[in-house]
């Protein structure tokens, strides 16, 4: 069993046994300590008990959806915030609006095969491991539940990605990310994107918080500097 899958706890939320049976097998067997829950209600109670690193959560469930279980997570404060992700065979655009809205990190569509669902699992929890570093220093502070950055005094609204990369950068001041780390951290082992995405993404950056705090390592990746 590997360390860094032991620390790990995974809560379920699904109506559906099979679908709990499925994934807790699967996860069990990789060693991550694997709880369940039947629908929002008792997920928001058990998040508060177990404390998890990720929920994967049904969207459509009785008493109390996934949207609303997402949303209540997120603003209590009892819950160290987790890394959330919807299962659901639901593919409306709007349906997957909402649930980023909520403040939901990802999607998983079902059926999923084990294989696909530990690769899932494992880029989401790192994620978590990323997040759980302190990640503001004097002059930049982020509120990853608003995904508002705060410079020098000055409130910036970021798209979800342009927040992910800054807060990928930001979790390890002076440590140099590599293309490949934080193309898998930050966009995921399934992504298609293009060579450029991270350039883009950096100039972005540079161009709301000034050129001092991002440095391009050549021919390595990006590291971020205190100011």
């Amino acid at each position: 069993m590997i360390e860094s899958k032991q620390k790990h706890t995974i809560l379920l939320v699904d109506d559906e046994q099979d679908i709990l049976d499925f994934l807790s097998y699967s996860l069990k067997k990789e060693g991550y300590r694997v709880f369940i829950a039947l629908n929002g209600v008792e997920g928001i109670k058990l998040a508060k008990e177990v404390q998890p690193s990720l929920i994967i959560m049904d969207v459509m469930m009785p008493e109390m959806d996934g949207i609303e279980a997402c949303q209540q997570i997120r603003e209590e404060t009892k819950i160290k915030q987790p890394i959330i992700t919807f299962l659901t065979s639901r593919s409306e655009d709007y349906s997957q609006i909402a649930g980023f809205e909520a403040g939901a990190d990802d999607y998983i569509s079902k059926p999923i095969r084990p294989r696909l669902l530990i690769s899932k699992v494992e880029s989401l929890l790192r994620r978590f491991d990323v997040n759980d570093n302190t990640n503001s220093d004097s002059s930049v502070i982020m509120n990853r539940e608003k995904f508002v950055v705060f410079s020098n005094g000055n409130e910036l609204t970021m798209p979800k990605k342009e927040f992910e990369l800054l807060e990928l950068l930001t979790s390890k001041p002076g440590k140099v990310f590599t293309r490949d780390q934080i193309m898998n951290i930050v966009w995921g082992d399934q992504a298609i994107v293009g060579e450029r995405t991270i350039d883009v993404h950096i100039r972005k950056l540079r161009e709301k918080l000034g050129n001092d705090y991002i440095r391009t390592i050549k021919g390595v990746g990006y590291t971020f500097n205190e100011i």
